[in-house]
């Protein structure tokens, strides 16, 4: 038998707030991601994150240790 899969947690920070893009500057997700995120199986929500981690390291929020910049 095996154990549900637990779901996978928001990646909110309650930072709430919308750029210009409608990206939060928070968690990087969409106005669209946010609102569908309670109805995404486990699958759609490690793709969002995906995304979330793209758009930070995109503008800047993330610094990938190791790298050089430029």
């Amino acid at each position: 038998m095996t154990t549900p899969e637990r779901p996978v947690p928001s990646p909110c920070v309650s930072i709430c707030a919308l750029d210009d893009d409608d990206i939060c500057t928070g968690c990087q997700r969409t106005v669209s991601e946010i609102t569908r995120w309670s109805r995404m199986d486990n699958a759609e929500r490690r793709e969002v994150l995906v995304l979330c981690h793209e758009r930070a390291k995109s503008s800047g929020l993330l610094w990938m240790i190791g790298t050089k910049p430029g």
